[in-house]
């Protein structure tokens, strides 16, 4: 996963664990996460055009997700600011039948796959369990443990 992805992952986990303070302020999450203001705003660039998110205008502004954290996929999220699902990605030349390409490639579909099947909620629903941990800590400590969980079962 890019550090794009990750960064726009702990973005939007922060929208869903603030949802009912309504719209976060981007200079509020930057200060949250120690994610630059005009970084952040190009993730949400992209997640807007994803449909993820929604810029709130005036007076206690910011961004709210546009569906319910259990409807947003991590793989949704990925999509949004990495671009067309990984494995659809054509080879680059020169590597049409190379087997370590073919290894890496099946590699980013099961982990792709195994993203579509948790949701923001999930992730909402692990921080309660960690409230010790910061937003970033707790969405990096997901991505461990779903990469983690899809070792074994792979093996």
């Amino acid at each position: 996963m890019s550090t794009k992805a990750q960064s726009a992952v702990t973005a939007t986990l922060s929208l869903a664990l603030h949802y009912k303070d309504g719209p976060l302020n981007v200079a509020d999450l930057s200060e949250e996460q120690g994610i630059s203001v005009s970084y952040l705003e190009q993730l949400f660039a992209y997640l807007r055009r994803g449909g993820l998110v929604q810029g709130v205008r005036g007076p206690g502004g910011g961004y709210i997700l546009t569906r319910p954290a259990s409807d947003i996929s991590l793989a949704d999220i990925v999509a949004a600011v990495d671009g067309a699902d990984e494995s659809r990605r054509r080879p680059t030349l020169g590597q049409e039948h190379n087997p370590t390409a073919e290894m890496w490639e099946d590699l980013s579909k099961a982990f792709y796959d195994f993203l579509k099947g948790i949701t923001l909620e999930d992730v909402v629903q692990r921080n309660k369990l960690r409230r010790g941990q910061s937003t970033a800590q707790a969405a990096n400590a997901e991505l461990r443990n779903a990469a983690a969980d899809t070792m074994r079962r792979t093996t």
